[in-house]
């Protein structure tokens, strides 16, 4: 029953390097997010207000690269440069094609 046990262990701690990156990477991200939305009831903190300006932005300009890259689509690429930064955090995410 221990080696058994043993070999669950060893199995479960033995996932590719890829595997691993993407789940850290995606919990780094969920993290940066989550303390940047983080605020003080009291006001205590500093915070600077955020301006929404129209126009394209870096997540828009990578998801519609990485999409034609993977797509070759005009009309996904449209799609995904909509989604911005949720798409390009998808194909970090799920990876390549």
């Amino acid at each position: 029953m221990c080696a058994e046990r043993g070999k669950l262990a060893y199995k479960t701690f033995t996932k590719p390097f890829a595997m691993n990156f993407k789940i850290c990477l995606t919990l780094l991200a969920a993290m940066l997010f989550l303390g940047a939305c983080a605020s003080d009831p009291n006001g205590l903190y500093y915070s600077q207000p955020v301006y929404v300006a129209p126009g394209v932005g870096l997540g828009t300009i990578i998801a519609v690269v990485v999409s034609w890259s993977r797509n070759k689509s005009i009309l996904w690429a449209i799609i995904h440069g909509i989604l911005g930064w949720l798409y390009v955090i998808y194909v970090l995410i799920v990876g390549k094609k």
